[in-house]
């Protein structure tokens, strides 16, 4: 067993101290400014005072790590962690189960998975994550899920929350908290989910006929063999970068920054020692398929699988194959597939937390798009406010209502994993969610969804920026900072250890949707509401950089192409554009800023309606767009109308970068190449658009500003 992210050097440098307190059963934040605290017990010190503990901790004692270091002598150091413990009664428990009637018959091996998979190297208590899974992997890097519910105490006299980890380990006394973290005690030794996602699925008792349908298409194998990429490794181990640590300080990488180097601030980048493939299944429960469709058996859904799929490709409703990606079962399946990991609260940017308060939510979701197993097929995630709040697939409009052009589709609803409490929803390689309706590439889709401006994310275009990193546990879009700090400020300096900005890199070759050459640097940067970068976040290109990008899957038609960025650095660099390999304009400059490249105006200078909408339209045809008004740049607790909104600030801005046309089947390109003959330079890639023709040449709706 391995022992991620614990060097044993690092470990060498902190004194093991162990002073005596009484339980803490309420939050209490082990921050900072507490690591050197002399008023409570660090992990390991807690666990040695009390006595029901007794037999974890003859296990910790001897369970090693990658470097040979007691995983007890770990817990009684400087760090921060979250220990799920068992009582004496829950391993005799465990050891009755094995046959077994000792912790002395337990072997090496057992001991080290028994221990890392109690263990996990971040701080959270029941305020944080109550249900789902946790943001961090445990230390045999496997994830760990939570379900909850309120549960009728007689002791108490009173409903009290029963928290479950992993299915089977009932939190039996929570959130004591310690100098190096929190110690929850658990009445089971806490499991580990081995099994890979097609395993969860072929079992699932809620969705058979679903999980009928993945084993008829063939798909289940494809989850079940798609893995581990055996291709990925270092030319040597000075290559070798740990992305658990970020302390290599040649890749501390300048972002921002003015040409004689002041200004900007500095990425702390590392990169994945390994490389996995994920996948997120939705999946419509029986009862559901029954009662809005008469859907009782496989044939059932067959016949509404050709339903929804003959129409829009005729060509293909003779094909009775149905490990055939065109053949309509295997379109419906597939279709419910995202080869990426999406949690409930990651499959859009309303990440449960601050970052929602700087959408105006009043006048638009919050929302992603992905593409699908299905081939050239895309699929929306929208979380909008107000009646309707929750996480929809496929969702056009704004709240409850259409919106500003009239369009409105409820879509499916995806359950929390409270609505479904007990089920086993997260794998090795993934995890499934329930939805209440099918969902489909159909023409709903296609011609009422999509037919939008679709503003696409950067750090969602390639499925690697969203898979599990190993020995991290966490994807590299929305990736923490350090402290376990969800987003923070960027910091000027060069020295990893002042340095907590976490941005992971990516190798050219090993980021799906991007062709780079060996010159091109790629990293998603971690997410801060201080940058001006819409939802918080980007990918960075520096150097002599040059890829190409695969557009994602659209409906047949013409497209407008767009790229968001923030201008005016003087790192910034020159870039020319091609659309599938042709040239798009003159090459664009991006050291100037908005007033320099088209003139920019705040709307408040322009006056009434209709001269902000002949101001959009002059710069649209020239070649430029404002930011979009839904997104406030800053850290907030509350939605502020009164600040500015990325359409006030003249660096960020849109580029039109040129058109292109589809039959809906075939595959798009965009090229971006650095025209400068310099290693500094840089592309903060922000977000692309691809509009249709119908939305922004549209005679009787302006296309909005949001």
């Amino acid at each position: 067993m391995k022992l991620s992210g614990i060097k044993f050097w690092a470990m060498a440098l902190f004194m093991i101290s162990a002073i005596q307190v009484a339980v803490v059963s309420c939050k209490d934040d082990p921050g900072v400014e507490n690591y050197y605290t002399q008023s409570r017990e660090y992990a390991a010190d807690y666990l040695k005072n009390r006595s029901q503990y007794s037999e974890y901790l003859k296990i910790l004692e001897r369970a090693r790590g990658e470097y040979d270091l007691r995983l007890v002598d770990m817990l009684g150091t400087y760090g921060s962690y979250t220990v799920f413990a068992p009582t004496n009664d829950a391993v005799d428990k465990y050891l009755l189960s094995r046959g077994l009637s000792s912790v002395d018959e337990l072997t090496r091996e057992d001991c080290d998975t028994i221990a890392l998979n109690s263990i996990i190297e971040a701080a959270y208590f029941t305020t944080d994550v109550n249900q789902g899974q946790y943001g961090k992997n445990n230390m045999l890097d496997h994830i760990v899920s939570v379900t909850s519910e309120m549960v009728w105490s007689e002791e108490k006299m009173d409903s009290v929350l029963a928290m479950h980890i992993n299915g089977d380990a009932l939190v039996t006394h929570a959130d004591d908290s310690v100098s190096n973290g929190v110690v929850h005690t658990v009445n089971n030794v806490v499991g580990s989910p081995n099994l890979l996602l097609s395993d969860i699925i072929a079992k699932d008792s809620v969705c058979t006929l679903y999980s009928a349908a993945f084993a008829a298409t063939g798909i289940l194998d494809t989850i079940r063999d798609h893995y581990i990429d055996p291709t990925y490794g270092w030319a040597s181990d000075k290559d070798r970068i740990d992305s658990c640590t970020w302390t290599n300080s040649k890749l501390c990488i300048p972002t921002a920054k003015q040409l004689d180097g002041s200004g900007g601030e500095y990425d702390n980048v590392a990169y994945p020692t390994k490389r996995v493939f994920n996948y997120t299944v939705f999946m419509c429960p029986d009862s559901v398929l029954e009662k809005k469709y008469g859907i009782k058996t496989l044939d059932d859904l067959r016949r509404k699988a050709h339903e929804l799929y003959d129409d829009m490709y005729p060509e293909d409703a003779h094909i009775t194959d149905e490990t055939n990606r065109k053949n309509a079962l295997n379109r419906f399946i597939s279709y419910h597939v995202l080869d990426r990991y999406g949690d409930y609260y990651s499959l859009t940017s309303m990440d449960n937390d601050a970052l929602q308060y700087n959408f105006n939510r009043m006048k638009y979701d919050i929302c992603d798009w992905y593409g699908t197993l299905m081939p050239q097929s895309l699929m929306k995630f929208s979380f909008p406010s107000g009646p309707q709040v929750g996480l929809y697939i496929n969702r056009r409009g704004v709240r409850h209502r259409a919106d500003e052009r009239g369009g409105y589709s409820r879509g499916a609803k995806i359950y929390t994993p409270k609505e479904y409490k007990g089920k086993t929803q997260t794998s090795l390689n993934g995890i499934f969610h329930y939805i209440d309706d099918v969902v489909a590439y159909d023409r709903t889709m296609q011609e009422i969804v999509m037919n939008d401006c679709i503003r696409l994310d950067c750090t969602t275009l390639s499925p690697d920026f969203m898979t599990k990193l190993p020995g991290d546990g966490e994807v590299a879009r929305g990736h923490t900072w350090g402290g376990n700090k969800k987003y923070d400020s960027a910091k000027n300096t060069n020295n990893p250890a002042d340095n907590n900005n976490r941005s992971v890199g990516f190798k050219p070759g090993y980021a799906r949707n991007f062709q780079m050459t060996a010159n091109t640097h790629m990293h998603v940067r971690g997410r801060s509401l201080w940058f001006w970068s819409y939802e918080g976040d980007e990918v960075i290109f520096k150097g002599r950089y040059d890829f190409t990008l695969k557009l994602p899957a659209v409906p047949a038609g013409t497209y407008e192409v767009r790229m968001m960025t923030c201008v005016g650095f003087g790192t910034r660099g020159i870039v020319q554009y091609y659309i599938d390999g042709e040239p798009q304009g003159i090459p664009f400059d991006m050291r100037p800023g908005g007033v320099s490249l088209f003139g920019w105006k705040n709307d408040t200078e322009l006056g009434d309606e209709d001269a902000i909408n002949a101001f959009d339209k002059s710069i649209h045809n020239i070649g430029w767009m404002k930011g979009p008004k839904c997104y406030h740049t800053g850290w907030r607790s509350s939605f502020d109308a009164g600040s500015d909104p990325m359409r006030a600030l003249p660096n960020t801005i849109r580029k039109v970068i040129g058109t292109f046309t589809t039959d809906g089947k075939s595959d798009h390109y965009l090229r971006i190449q650095q025209k400068m003959e310099s290693e500094n330079n840089e592309l903060n890639f922000d977000f692309i658009e691809l509009c249709p023709s119908s939305v922004y040449n549209n005679e009787y709706f302006a296309e909005p500003q949001w």
